[in-house]
């Protein structure tokens, strides 16, 4: 199979809202999938923490309680991922689902999101770093480090705060990853900034392209997703010819909205190789780069 060359994708600016019933959330989902499709792309991204808008169809006893929401939620982990690859090979496009919680084994729960191909194969990432937020609620660590080969492009998910750890994303770019997706779930600006500057600056050193996409609007009813700020952006490294600033595409914040745009991964590669400057590089230039790497976990898709 030929290597991708470019590549259109679509980042949601996702709002949270407060579905009455799961047939009611499933319209929404099918709704902004057919949206999303209808902008050509071949890959569309939902947000962190996107799958915490189910609690609110089981009233005030389920969504009022941060334990409960977890388990609820948790449960329906499989009808979600179904739901997505039907939409999926309806419209022909890969899809991120938007993460939540996933209940292990051995009784813990992780934040996980599901990369979801038209042929209905699925590759899960974990979230590897949790916020304090996050263990006040119970949410675990999860594992592995993992890229996704796809028809379409090589991926790597690196959910909200993780896009802030150099090493974890290096890991990804090193181990083949051209395209790296962050979904995200801030209740400030400041946090949204914050997710920002960690994808523009993994974009910079890795020589790859990273998407953002972020919750919006305030959802009182839930004590897990009350208030979401943030905008979606596409963002590489900025270098002549590819972006002077680094930004392919930036959403208006706080809007529900669709961003856009087109990826050139061979020209991202060559960047890598012969750029104005060769950040991927020069990596192990640095004092203190690591002699052993981050273990990556390499799944195909296709």
């Amino acid at each position: 199979m030929a290597a991708p060359t470019s590549l259109k994708i679509a980042s949601s600016q996702y709002p949270i809202g407060q579905p009455k019933t799961l047939v009611e959330w499933e319209q929404k989902i099918a709704l902004w999938v057919k949206t999303g499709a209808a902008t050509g792309a071949e890959l569309l991204v939902f947000p962190e923490y996107a799958a915490i808008e189910q609690a609110a169809c089981f009233g005030p006893e389920v969504y009022g309680d941060l334990k409960i929401t977890l388990t609820k939620v948790a449960e329906l982990a499989t009808s979600r991922i179904e739901l997505h690859a039907a939409l999926a090979k309806e419209y022909g496009v890969h899809i991120l689902a938007g993460s939540g919680p996933v209940l292990k084994p051995d009784g813990r729960f992780v934040n996980a999101a599901q990369l979801i191909t038209p042929a209905g194969k699925v590759g899960e990432q974990e979230k590897l770093v949790m916020t304090p937020f996050e263990r006040d609620w119970g949410i675990s660590a999860g594992a592995p480090v993992r890229v996704f080969e796809t028809a379409i492009a090589t991926f790597g998910i690196a959910i909200c705060y993780d896009s802030e750890f150099p090493l974890l994303v290096r890991a990804m770019a090193e181990a083949g990853a051209d395209v790296v997706l962050v979904p995200s779930c801030t209740e400030r600006r400041s946090g949204y900034h914050r997710v920002r500057t960690g994808s523009l600056s993994r974009a910079l050193e890795n020589g790859i392209a990273t998407v953002q996409s972020p919750t919006v609007g305030d959802a009182p009813w839930s004590p897990a997703v009350d208030f979401n700020a943030g905008a979606a952006g596409i963002y590489v490294p900025s270098e002549q010819d590819i972006s002077e600033d680094g930004v392919l595409a930036c959403g208006t914040l706080d809007q529900a909205e669709w961003v856009t745009a087109t990826i050139d991964i061979a020209r991202l590669r060559r960047v890598r190789e012969t750029g104005e400057m060769r950040n991927s590089q020069d990596w192990n230039l640095q004092p203190g780069a690591p002699a052993a790497h981050v273990a990556v976990e390499r799944v195909s898709l296709i």
